[in-house]
């Protein structure tokens, strides 16, 4: 079997300018939330500072002269400075973190959000474990990027200001030749930074491939048993799972590398400062108490200079990340309402028609459908058929408008689909997809999605007409028993009938029927086709099937062919049954 977790091509490199483009205005009202995370972590900063300063006062009035009188005042100050480090300190992370939080829950709901407007092929042509990784590990680290990392980056960089600062005003001709050190922190930082957002996109890139892996397994998992295919699923996560691991282990390199890079320059700076420093003593331009506290301040600034650093690799980590997410913002849906659009007015009356369409689909050169044209009355029942290929199921696409014809219209009360909203469209037709989508919860839960505000009473007599009544007091919790993920702790006819339940509660004047019955056994579809055919009085109903037994005897039909380049125009010939066939 071939490895299905190859991994897709990395994500397109976006600049980090284009990045804050993006992102920046999702933190419109979380912004004074990360302000107030800086101006508390700057006031924790200055209380540092200002602590060490009280420590060389210490050192040079109390520690060297032997004097305790001098000790109190500048101790308790010391502690006040302590007490109030800690309090801004608690503050400013509290406050960045509701910022934060707050950033990720709005990002994740724009994000999932316009999935939601793309057509369902998008997703299903996609890994679902790497849309899923998108959604929870990318979206954080362009938190990192934006909100918190934020902060640390402008409270890390007043940091090293004020300590920089400090250590001037002790001493600034030794300050000077530590500063010589900053250009070597720079170029190490910027190497490794360019290194480690390559090594963090194969990283994401790996993760997703790594949760698809996972959740095909586990979705799967009674088809994986009946084949015993267990050794070879457990060989596929381990493929995809030595894919992450050499990922995790390069970044792990490169962070160790750097550590221990930064450190040895950190070591060099503080041996310089306390040879010269111990110069200045013995010359008697420093006391001792000045050089602690210029070495106090320069352990505290190479440690903010090496955060900066390390900000500039986690910058790199969470652009990998806004490339993967961008790359899903920039697809566009399939089908948007032009300018103009209208909703139906009142209910449709159910009267469809096809009128020389042509379509292909997004990225294949043949079309699926060429110069097609038939109508549907109100109330008429008609089936279409044809081998696999034909376009059946494009049918019920392109009259939902999950996609537009490349040519010709679809009309719907005599309107073109594009003059009318998508979403007054939807409220006039039902479909029962070809596998039945159910959600994880309640049998009652998943009857109401199909009209959330519906009483109680709607959902149980809706129930009782598609038969579900007669199970449900099988089950232990009735109404209230969960179906389990997918529905699959009904039987297909169980869940075949809760659909038709739900659409029986949507009550949409137009039913598409996506191969209803696949799937069933004959004495299932006896009794699914009881509630079928109560849902389906009253309504136009378009029926899309490969088996015509399943057919009522009043439907019209339409035999679909594969579409292929028109030699002449669609014609229709009446055969004596009263069934269409399409020709060319």
């Amino acid at each position: 079997m071939a490895d299905r977790s190859e991994r897709g091509p990395l994500a397109p490199t976006v600049t980090l300018r284009r990045t804050f483009r993006e992102f920046w205005p999702d933190t419109r009202g979380m912004r004074r939330f990360f302000a107030a995370g800086v101006v508390f972590a700057v006031l924790a900063a200055l209380c540092e500072v200002i602590a060490i300063r009280l420590f060389g006062h210490i050192t040079d009035e109390v520690l060297t002269t032997r004097d305790m009188s001098a000790f109190w005042t500048p101790a308790s100050a010391w502690l006040g400075l302590a007490a109030v480090a800690g309090v801004t300190s608690i503050a400013g992370t509290y406050a960045t973190a509701v910022g934060a939080e707050r950033f990720l829950l709005r990002l994740r709901d724009r994000v999932f959000a316009h999935l939601q407007k793309l057509s369902p092929d998008f997703a299903e042509n996609r890994r679902l474990g790497d849309l899923m990784a998108r959604l929870t590990d990318d979206i954080e680290a362009i938190e990192e990027l934006m909100g918190s990392g934020l902060v640390k980056l402008v409270t890390t960089a007043a940091s090293a200001v004020f300590f920089a600062g400090a250590a001037f005003f002790i001493r600034w001709d030794l300050a000077l030749i530590t500063l010589a050190l900053f250009p070597a922190f720079l170029i190490a930082s910027k190497v490794f930074a360019s290194r480690f957002r390559t090594a963090s996109a194969t990283e994401r890139a790996s993760n997703g491939d790594m949760n698809s892996v996972i959740e095909e397994g586990l979705a799967n998992q009674a088809l994986v048993h009946a084949y015993n295919r267990e050794a070879s699923e457990s060989r596929r996560l381990h493929r995809a799972g030595r894919g992450w691991l050499r990922a995790n282990l390069r970044q792990a390199w490169l962070a160790g590398v750097y550590g221990p890079l930064m450190q040895v320059l950190e070591t060099v700076g503080l041996i310089v400062v306390l040879g010269v420093g111990a110069w200045e003593i013995a010359t008697g331009r420093l006391t001792l108490g000045g050089l602690l506290a210029f070495a106090a301040y320069l352990a505290m600034l190479y440690p903010a200079v090496q955060s900066l650093g390390e900000i500039a690799l986690t910058v790199s980590e969470a652009a990998a990340g806004s490339d993967r997410v961008i790359e899903v913002l920039k697809v566009r849906p399939a089908v948007t309402d032009r300018e103009g659009a209208t909703p139906l007015p009142g209910r449709s009356r159910g009267a469809i028609a096809f009128d020389h369409v042509t379509f292909t689909y997004p990225g294949r050169k043949r079309p699926t459908l060429v110069d097609l044209s038939f109508t549907v009355e109100p109330g008429e029942l008609v089936a279409c058929t044809g081998p696999s290929g034909a376009g059946k199921s494009t049918l019920a696409k392109l009259l939902l408008r999950f996609y537009d014809p490349s040519g010709g219209r679809v009309l719907l009360d005599g309107i073109d689909l594009r003059d009318l909203t998508r979403a007054s469209v939807r409220d006039n037709i039902t479909i029962l997809h070809q596998e039945t989508l159910l959600f994880s919860g309640s049998v009652r839960d998943n009857i109401a999605y199909g009209r959330p505000d519906a009483s109680t009473e709607e959902v149980m007599a809706a129930a009782e007409l598609a038969g579900v009544h007669e199970f449900v007091k099988t089950l232990p919790h009735g109404y209230d028993s969960p179906v389990g993920q997918r529905g699959r702790l009904l039987s297909g006819g169980q869940r075949q009938r809760v659909a038709i339940a739900r659409a029986i509660l949507r009550d949409a004047p137009v039913l598409v029927l996506d191969e209803p019955m696949t799937g069933l056994d004959e004495a299932t579809v006896a009794r699914v086709m009881e509630p079928l055919r109560r849902l389906m009085t009253g309504r136009t109903t378009i029926m899309i099937t490969h088996d015509l037994r399943h057919v009522p005897r009043d439907a019209r039909v339409i035999n679909l062919e594969p579409a292929a380049p028109p030699r002449a125009p669609v014609r229709f010939r009446r055969w004596a049954s009263g069934a269409e066939f399409l020709t060319r």
